[in-house]
C-alpha cells in the first residue's frame, strides 16, 4: 500500500505551526503566557552571544515582539516556573517537565565523568564533596566563587579549573540546580533548596520506560513528523536505538503512522506522523517578515532546513578552499513559509544605533520595494527590543544579485 504523502507546502505549514512561527507575532510574552509558548517549543536554548540579543531573547521575540528578557528571567528566577538544564545544548524547560529530567541525570552522570577527566585533564571528582559543603554553608555560588586556591588558566573555553568543573559535573548529574545568572554566569544552589520535593522525590519519578515513551511522544507532538533519529535528537536524552523501537512499538498499535514527506527539490522522505495528520488545520503563514536567532528551533537541524526550505544555513563554503560567505553571525528572515534572505546586523549600544551591515535575499526571492517597506518595519521592532533610538545602514548594504 503506498504511504500517505504530505506535500512541500502542507510540510512547512506544519513543520511552522508547531514551532509557533505560523501564526502573526503578537499576543502577551509574560508569566504564564509566556510559559505556554515555552511549553509549546519544549525548551528554548540558551546561549551567549549577545551581538543583537542573546540567541534566548531572539527566539521568544520572534514570536511574540511585546516579550522582554526580564520575563524570561522573572519566570527561572522568581517563580520557579522553568529550570535549565540540557536538552542538546544549554536549555531553559518547563518546570513540570523536570521529573522526566531523572533519566538525563543518571545518563549524564555516566557519560560525563569519564568525558570531563579527558577533556580537564583533572581530578574535579575530588572536588565534589568540598563543593557541595561550600554552597550549604554560603548558599549559592558561581565558578568564580569556589577553588580560589586552584591553577587558574586563560587556555580557552574548556580549560577549567577542577571546582569549575565538579560544579558543573554536579549540576549535569542533578545535584545542584541553576538559580540565575550573572553577565551570563550560572549561579549554582543544591537542587533539595530550588526544586519541589514532589518533582525529584525518586519514589515519584517516572521510570526509564515512561520517560523514553514522554520524550517521543512529546517530541513528534512538537515537530508534526519525524524521523527516529530526529525524534532522538529533539531532547538529546532517548538514544537512536530506544527512539527506533519506540517507533515501530508505536506503529504497530496504531498510534503513529509512516508516510513520506516531500523534500523542496521533489525527493522523499519517511517520517512518522500521527493518523490523519491534516496540514489545513495549521494556519497559513503570515506575511509579516521576521528575523530569528540562528538557534531558533526550527532551524537547529541544518540539513532539515534544506530539505524542508531549501535554505542552505552554513557558515562556510568550500570553492575551493574555506571561505566566509557571509558574518559570522547572520540572522535569517522568514517570510510566510520561506526563508528569504539573511541579514548581518549588531547592536551599536553606545551609540544606540542598529547596524546593518548586509542583506542577502536568497537567490529566487524577488527583491521588490515592498519587501524593504517590511523588512524596515521590522527592524525598528528589532530596533526598539534591544533598546535602540535608531538605525543606520552600511553602503551598498543590500546584496541583491543582477
Amino acid at each position: 500500500m503506498a504511504l500517505k504523502r504530505l506535500e512541500n507546502r502542507a510540510a512547512r505549514r506544519v513543520f511552522l505551526d508547531r514551532h509557533a512561527l505560523a501564526e502573526a507575532p503578537q499576543g502577551p510574552a509574560t508569566g504564564p503566557d509566556l510559559l505556554d509558548l515555552i511549553e509549546r517549543l519544549g525548551f528554548v536554548q540558551l546561549d551567549s552571544i549577545n551581538t543583537l540579543a542573546r540567541a534566548h531573547d531572539m527566539i521568544l521575540f520572534s514570536r511574540r515582539p511585546s516579550y522582554r528578557p526580564r520575563a524570561l528571567e522573572r519566570l527561572h528566577q522568581a517563580d520557579r516556573a522553568v529550570f535549565e538544564h540540557w536538552t542538546h545544548d544549554a536549555a531553559v524547560i518547563p518546570m513540570r517537565f523536570y521529573p522526566h529530567w531523572q533519566l538525563r541525570f543518571r545518563r549524564d552522570a555516566d557519560q560525563l565523568k569519564t568525558r570531563y577527566a579527558d577533556w580537564h585533564k583533572n581530578d574535579f571528582h575530588t572536588r565534589f564533596d568540598d563543593v557541595l559543603a561550600h554552597i550549604r554553608d554560603h548558599g549559592p555560588v558561581s565558578s568564580s566563587d569556589v577553588g580560589t586556591d586552584e591553577r587558574r588558566s586563560s587556555g580557552g573555553w574548556w580549560d577549567w579549573h577542577p571546582s569549575k568543573t565538579a560544579l558543573e559535573y554536579l549540576w549535569r548529574a542533578g545535584a545542584l540546580t541553576v538559580v540565575g545568572r550573572e553577565n551570563f554566569q550560572k549561579r549554582y544552589d543544591l537542587t533539595e533548596r530550588v526544586i519541589e520535593a514532589s518533582l525529584c522525590d525518586p519514589a515519584r519519578c517516572p521510570d526509564p520506560a515512561e520517560t523514553i515513551d514522554w520524550k517521543c511522544n512529546a517530541a513528534l507532538d512538537r515537530l508534526g513528523f519525524a524521523t527516529s533519529g530526529e525524534i532522538a535528537a529533539f531532547w538529546a536524552t532517548v538514544t537512536p536505538a530506544e527512539a527506533k523501537a519506540w517507533c515501530a512499538a508505536e506503529r504497530a498499535a496504531g498510534r503513529i503512522e509512516e508516510i513520506e514527506v516531500e523534500s523542496v527539490d521533489g525527493s522523499l522522505r519517511r517520517s512518522f506522523a500521527r493518523p490523519g495528520l491534516d496540514p489545513a488545520q495549521s494556519p497559513e503563514p503570515t506575511g509579516r517578515i521576521r528575523v530569528l536567532s540562528p538557534f531558533d528551533p526550527a532551524l537547529r537541524d541544518r540539513r532539515r532546513a534544506e530539505r524542508l526550505f531549501g535554505f542552505h544555513y552554513r557558515i562556510e563554503v568550500f570553492t575551493p578552499a574555506p571561505q566566509r560567505k557571509y558574518g559570522y553571525y547572520v540572522l535569517p528572515l522568514m517570510e510566510r513559509d520561506r526563508l528569504i534572505g539573511r541579514i548581518d546586523m549588531k547592536a551599536e549600544r553606545e551609540a544606540g544605533v542598529l547596524a546593518v551591515r548586509a542583506m542577502w535575499p536568497e537567490a529566487d526571492i524577488r527583491w521588490s520595494q515592498a519587501r524593504t517597506r517590511r523588512l524596515m518595519a521590522e527592524l525598528e521592532r528589532v530596533a526598539r527590543f534591544a533598546g535602540l533610538d535608531d538605525i543606520r545602514f552600511d553602503k551598498d548594504w543590500l546584496r541583491v544579485s543582477a
